[in-house]
């Protein structure tokens, strides 16, 4: 210690830090705050030889995980329907979207948002009924026209199975008509027959039925008796009496 000679210490420097006590504060922090930039630079770049920092090892040996979409911690987690992919877009219900109106985007898919749902096409339109066709109503139907020429028949007298009986034949037309009487009786015999005041007309016969016929014409409303004689007959009434086809009165 006697050959080291210590550096004495200048009065003027130490009058001056004595005097101002923040000039030696102000320096201290200048340098701890560069102190600590450094030690901070030094901890993130290198190790303490000098070596980059390696990531720790149970970083390394965990799988990637898939992205998530994180929810809200309010949001209840919608439940899973049997059958169903958890990202499906479908209700719980498997016929509507899970909103009215919105389609929703499946989870990592990476949707903005929800798309308005499709609008849903018209119901077809229901078959209409053919319409009937138009009916035109039937005309009434006319009466029958009175026939120009009527027959009434009669029985005059009858007597051990043979009788004489009569057609009154009257025109009920305003011209004058001809006419023909036919009368069918089934095992009959024809004795004679014979036009009552007027002149004779014609006889015929076909089977069991007999055709009379006029010798002149009837004038508008004249009459003219239409007379026979039947016998070995098993009725005094034919089967079928006609005047110009139209049917006799008084067989009933």
């Amino acid at each position: 210690m006697s050959g080291t000679r210590r550096a004495q210490p200048t009065p003027g420097a130490n009058a001056a830090i004595a005097s101002s006590p923040w000039i030696v504060v102000s320096v201290g922090v200048v340098v701890m705050v560069v102190l600590l930039f450094v030690a901070l630079g030094t901890y993130r770049s290198r190790g303490p030889v000098g070596e980059a920092f390696p990531a720790p090892e149970w970083t390394m040996s965990l799988p990637t995980l898939p992205p998530t979409v994180s929810r809200s911690v309010t949001e209840p987690p919608a439940p899973v329907v049997p059958g169903l992919s958890p990202r499906s877009t479908l209700s719980p219900s498997g016929a509507q979207p899970a909103g009215p109106g919105v389609v929703p985007i499946p989870v990592g898919e990476g949707g903005a948002g929800p798309l308005p749902a499709e609008p849903a096409a018209p119901p077809p339109a229901a078959p209409t009924a053919p319409k009937p066709p138009a009916t035109t109503p039937a005309a009434p139907a006319k009466p029958p026209a009175s026939p120009a020429v009527s027959g009434a028949y009669r029985v005059m007298n009858a007597y051990d199975g043979a009788f004489i009986g009569e057609v009154l034949v009257r025109n009920e037309s305003r011209s004058h008509q001809d006419w023909t009487v036919r009368m069918t009786f089934p095992y009959a015999h024809l004795v004679t027959a014979w036009i009552e005041g007027a002149p004779q007309g014609g006889i015929s016969r076909s089977g069991d039925t007999w055709t009379f016929t006029s010798g002149v014409d009837l004038s508008p409303g004249a009459s003219v008796p239409l007379r026979f004689h039947f016998d070995q007959t098993r009725a005094t009434r034919p089967t079928s009496c006609t005047v110009d086809g139209a049917g006799c009165s008084g067989l009933r």
